[in-house]
C-alpha cells in the first residue's frame, strides 16, 4: 500500500513539528516523491543527519509503503 502526500506529511510533522514541507508526487502513482523540507532543528547540523532526521520520521516506512522519495532539507 502506498503513502499518500497527506500520510508523508503527517509522519514528518509528528516528528518535526515546525517544519515546512512541499512534497510533489513526480510520476502519478503515489509511490515516487521529491520533498522539500525547512525547520529550525536542521540548523547547525550536517545534511546527511538532517535527513537521517527525516527517514527517522517515516518510522520504517522508506522502501516499504513508500519506494521512493527525494529530499531536500534546509534550516530556517
Amino acid at each position: 500500500m502506498a503513502l499518500s502526500i497527506d500520510e508523508i506529511t503527517k509522519l514528518i510533522t509528528e516528528s518535526i513539528p515546525d517544519a515546512e514541507i512541499e512534497i510533489k508526487d513526480l510520476a502519478g502513482d503515489n509511490n515516487h516523491y521529491s520533498a522539500k523540507i525547512s525547520s529550525k532543528i536542521f540548523n547547525g547540523i550536517s545534511k546527511i543527519e538532517q535527513h537521517k532526521l527525516v527517514y527517522k520520521s517515516l518510522k520504517g516506512k522508506m522502501g516499504n509503503e513508500l519506494h521512493a522519495l527525494s529530499i531536500t532539507t534546509e534550516g530556517k
